[in-house]
């Protein structure tokens, strides 16, 4: 396959990204940028005829995700920060790479405590959450549904 060797493309007449590597810098900036590009990955995946369009839930809650592990990454690790985005099947797959080596763990809700609640949100609206560690680093994965619920 040709092209950028950080997309992977759908079959067919039109080709588009359903795979998207971006590289961050690791400063406070990279969030923004982060939920940018998830929006433009989204909204390409519809309009290139890998699926149907991403509803605004679906795509805030996608946002949230990065948005939480791309902070948890910028907080504790001394960048740089992967982002990859992959669509698997009717959900979007959110993975954030650093080098920080510690396995975060979602804390027990408590509606005392102040912050620390980012892994705790990604659990409650993800389909699934996975983290693992890695010869550098670690590797955070969230799958999102894309499919309405009911």
């Amino acid at each position: 396959m040709g092209g950028d060797p950080g997309h992977e493309c759908c079959q067919g007449p039109e080709t588009t990204a359903v795979e998207e590597t971006i590289a961050l810098s690791g400063d406070g900036s990279c969030i923004a940028e982060a939920r940018h590009r998830t929006a433009v990955f989204l909204n390409r995946l519809a309009t290139a005829g890998c699926g149907s369009a991403v509803s605004e839930c679906i795509l805030g809650l996608a946002q949230l995700v990065v948005s939480e592990l791309v902070t948890n990454a910028c907080k504790y690790a001394p960048g740089p920060i992967l982002l990859r985005l992959r669509r698997a099947e009717a959900a979007v797959e959110v993975e954030v790479w650093d080098s920080h080596p510690e396995i975060p763990v979602a804390e027990q809700a408590d509606p005392y405590r102040v912050g620390r609640h980012g892994l705790e949100i990604v659990k409650a609206v993800a389909a699934d959450l996975t983290v693992r560690a890695e010869a550098a680093g670690k590797r955070v994965v969230a799958r999102i549904d894309l499919r309405p619920s009911a």
